[in-house]
């Protein structure tokens, strides 16, 4: 498992790398926009829509980047006191869990990239297939999901849980 982990992290890293440019190239349009508000009385249409998918699709590529390298938040609060090796099963278990909703999201998303591309649903300005965001935020999530199991075992398989990294 940790050579898988260790193989799928480059394209963890590819796929944050593609989320950090479409987070830039959003605050670009969303600058140019603003410019163009304010000398022209003119903004770019259809910025809000092209925001709101963009930065979905870019959070969605992150998610595998910061689940492999184990950036999210934990509360340890509660674990404070405990032994290593119940924090080790309490975070795979944790790493289970968090693989469940990246996979119902994954799901559902893909789902609802059928279901509106059926409809033929359009953004209301400039009348891009939303199907395009609900289906660009699958890959993404999915990724996390896979990361996330593999990791979980690894902490049930493991006595170090560092090893839970790739």
């Amino acid at each position: 498992m940790r050579d898988v982990l260790r193989r799928l992290g480059p394209l963890c890293a590819v796929f944050g790398a593609a989320g950090a440019v479409v987070a830039l190239l959003v605050a670009v349009l969303m600058v140019v926009s603003v410019v163009m508000r304010a000398l022209w009385d003119q903004p770019i249409p259809g910025d809000v829509e092209l925001t709101q998918m963009g930065i979905a699709l870019g959070i969605s590529l992150c998610l595998p980047y910061a689940q492999v390298q184990r950036a999210n938040i934990i509360v340890d609060f509660f674990t404070q006191k405990a032994s290593p090796a119940t924090v080790r099963v309490l975070d795979a278990f944790g790493q289970f869990f968090l693989a469940l909703v990246y996979a119902l999201l994954a799901w559902r998303t893909s789902a609802g990239a059928l279901s509106v591309r059926e409809a033929g649903e359009t953004t209301m300005i400039i009348s891009l297939p939303m199907w395009w965001a609900y289906a660009s935020l699958a890959p993404g999530l999915a990724l996390a999901a896979v990361i996330a199991v593999l990791q979980g075992l690894l902490g049930l398989s493991s006595n170090d849980p560092q090893e839970m990294q790739a």
